[in-house]
C-alpha cells in the first residue's frame, strides 16, 4: 500500500495550484480527521492515520481547476491519485463528498472519517454539521433534484456523526475546543516552506 508523505502531499498541492483558501480548508480538515482518528485509537478502534491524513490533505486536489472545467472534483481527484499510484488514497478522496455506502452498524472506516471531517469544515472554520449542511443546501440546492439529494446526504451525515461519536468520550460540539490552533499554524508554515523551495 502506497501513501504519499505529508511533504509529497504539499508538493502535489503546489503543483496543482490549489487556491489558498482551499489549502487552508484542507489543512483544517486534516487536523479534524487526525483528532478523530487519534481519539478513536484510544478507544481501541485502529485506523490508518497516515492514510487519513494524506486523503484529508488531498481531498480537494482538483477542486481549483474544477471551477473552470466543471468536473466532479471527487471523481477526478480519485483518478489523479490512482494515476500517481496511490489507489487507496484515491478511493477515499472519491468518497469525500458522498460515501459509496453508509453502514451504520460497523466501526468507522478511513473514508468515513475524511468524509465527516470535510462536512465539519466550512472554508477555514469548524462549524456544526447543521450549519455546514445548511450552507451546502443554500449554495447547491437550487434545483429540486439537488435539494432532495442534499437532504438525503444531510440525514446520512447525521447518522454518520452519531456512529463516530458513539465511540468517543466527547460530543460533536466539543470538536472545535479540542483543536490546537498552534498545530494548524505550524502546518500552514510547513506547507509554505515547501512551496518556497519549489518556486
Amino acid at each position: 500500500m502506497q501513501i504519499p508523505s505529508k511533504k509529497a502531499c504539499y508538493h502535489l498541492i503546489y503543483e496543482m495550484e490549489m487556491m489558498d483558501h482551499i489549502v487552508s480548508h484542507s489543512l483544517l480538515v486534516c487536523q479534524v480527521a487526525t483528532l478523530l482518528v487519534d481519539h478513536l485509537d484510544l478507544k481501541n478502534i485502529y485506523l490508518n492515520r497516515e492514510m487519513i491524513q494524506a486523503s484529508a490533505l488531498l481531498h480537494d486536489i482538483t477542486k481549483t481547476r474544477s471551477f473552470k472545467t466543471k468536473e466532479n472534483h471527487a471523481q477526478t481527484g480519485e483518478q489523479l491519485l490512482r494515476d500517481l499510484n496511490y489507489p487507496e488514497v484515491g478511493h477515499i478522496i472519491g468518497q469525500h463528498v458522498v460515501l459509496h455506502e453508509y453502514v451504520f452498524s460497523e466501526p468507522p472506516k478511513e473514508a468515513e472519517i475524511v468524509n465527516y471531517a470535510d462536512k465539519r469544515v466550512l472554508h477555514d472554520r469548524v462549524v456544526s454539521l447543521k450549519d455546514r449542511m445548511a450552507y451546502v443546501l443554500k449554495k447547491y440546492g437550487k434545483e429540486l433534484i439537488h435539494h432532495e439529494r442534499i437532504f438525503r446526504l444531510w440525514k446520512d451525515s447525521e447518522r454518520l456523526e452519531k456512529k463516530i461519536f458513539a465511540a468517543l468520550s466527547f460530543s460533536p460540539s466539543d470538536l472545535n475546543d479540542l483543536l490546537d490552533p498552534v498545530t494548524l499554524k505550524n502546518e500552514l508554515q510547513s506547507y509554505r516552506k515547501v512551496c518556497a523551495r519549489l518556486e
